[in-house]
């Protein structure tokens, strides 16, 4: 079995993040909602909007978690995992659950008392994963958008 190794993201890594990124829309039926260009990427990583936490096997980017630093009112510093996915045809090799403690332990490192996301209510093994991982799966809260 080959190692699995995380680092930080550098700017070399985006085209495989927007990879993933469009890889995951298409896993949650939603690819035509995906917009955002590799051009974006590339500039908002550039100006610090986001951070990503990359996952390596046999040197191929094969999973992300994506995030950025946020506040919550009620508890202080906040890390916010935009999107977290593993390639497909990587799966069940333990990639994500080393992707979701780095992200942990950056998150401790930074001081953060509070870590959130979003997971779909129809995605059985992503919450299967969080709630193996002792996470609270909020069902009362609705979220509101507005695009611009």
């Amino acid at each position: 079995m080959s190692t699995i190794h995380t680092r930080l993201a550098e700017k070399k890594d985006i085209p495989a993040i927007h990879d993933l990124v469009r890889e995951l829309a298409v896993y949650e039926k939603a690819e035509e909602e995906f917009t955002a260009s590799l051009e974006d990427y590339y500039r908002d990583f550039e100006e610090g909007v986001f951070d990503v936490l990359v996952a390596e096997m046999d040197q191929t980017v094969c999973g992300m978690a994506l995030y950025y630093m946020t506040y919550s009112t009620w508890k202080g510093k906040m890390l916010y995992l935009e999107d977290f996915v593993v390639k497909q045809t990587h799966r069940r090799h333990g990639i994500g659950q080393v992707l979701f403690d780095g992200f942990l332990q950056l998150a401790k490192q930074k001081e953060c008392r509070i870590v959130k996301w979003q997971v779909l209510d129809w995605n059985t093994p992503a919450l299967r994963f969080y709630e193996k991982n002792k996470a609270i799966i909020e069902r009362d809260w609705w979220n509101g958008k507005i695009f611009l």
